[in-house]
C-alpha cells in the first residue's frame, strides 16, 4: 500500500477577495498568510513518516513544499504532472475580466466545466490525464510508504474526482481550500480516500 497526502499550496495575493485572479501557470509567490498556512501544515505533516515530497514546479507550490520538507529533512522533487492548469489567454485575469472577454465561455465554465477548453490553454480532461499519469508513476515507486504531493486547486479537484470515480462534470462539487490536506491509500484494488479537504491544522490563523 502507498499512502498519498495531497496538499494544496498556501495563499497568494491572487487567491483572496478583490485581488482574486485566475492563477494557472502565473508564477506568483506565497504571501505572508500563505507562509503561515504552510508552516501550520508542516506541523501536521511532520507527524507522519514521509518518504518523499513532490511538488508542482510553480513557486507558490514549491515554497509550500519546501516548508513542509524542512522538518522532515527531505528534498522537494518538482514534478511537471502536478503543475496548475493552463488558462491560456485568461491567465492572470480577474473573474470580471474573463466574463467581459467571453461571457458565454465563462458561464459554461461555471455550469459545465468539463466542456471548457480555455483559449490557448487546457481543458480539465488534459489536466486529469497528466496528474493521474503522475500518480500512477509515483505509486509503484513508493510501495509501503507515505508521500506528499503539493499542487493547485484545479489539479487537486480533478484528481479527487478521478479517485472518487466521478467525471469532470462534478468539478464544482469538490472543495479544496488553501493548504487543505487530503489523504488516500493505493493498493492492488485501487484507491481509497481517507481524508478530504482537512483544514483543522489551520485553526487560529
Amino acid at each position: 500500500m502507498t499512502r498519498i497526502m495531497l496538499i494544496r499550496h498556501g495563499q497568494t495575493a491572487w487567491n483572496e477577495g478583490d485581488g482574486e485572479r485566475l492563477r494557472g501557470r502565473s508564477d506568483i509567490e506565497l504571501d505572508e498568510m500563505g507562509i503561515r498556512q504552510a508552516e501550520a501544515t508542516a506541523a501536521g505533516v511532520a507527524q507522519w513518516e514521509v518518504a518523499a515530497i513532490y511538488s508542482s514546479p510553480l513557486r507558490r507550490a514549491v515554497t509550500t513544499a519546501d516548508i513542509l520538507a524542512e522538518p522532515l529533512k527531505l528534498q522537494v522533487q518538482p514534478t511537471e504532472g502536478l503543475i496548475d492548469i493552463d488558462y491560456g489567454k485568461w491567465q492572470g485575469l480577474s473573474l470580471e475580466e474573463t466574463a467581459a472577454d467571453d461571457n458565454k465561455l465563462y458561464q459554461l465554465w461555471l455550469k459545465s466545466p468539463h466542456l471548457v477548453t480555455f483559449p490557448q490553454g487546457e481543458s480539465l480532461e488534459q489536466v486529469r490525464k497528466r496528474v493521474v499519469g503522475a500518480v500512477d508513476t509515483l505509486v509503484p515507486k513508493h510501495s509501503g510508504q507515505t508521500i506528499v504531493l503539493v499542487s493547485h486547486k484545479v489539479v487537486c479537484k480533478v484528481l479527487l474526482c478521478s479517485l472518487l470515480g466521478l467525471d469532470n462534470s462534478h468539478f464544482w462539487q469538490v472543495q479544496q481550500d488553501l493548504c487543505a490536506i487530503n489523504i488516500f491509500e493505493a493498493d492492488e484494488s485501487g484507491f481509497a480516500i481517507c481524508r478530504l479537504n482537512d483544514t483543522c491544522h489551520l485553526k487560529g490563523l
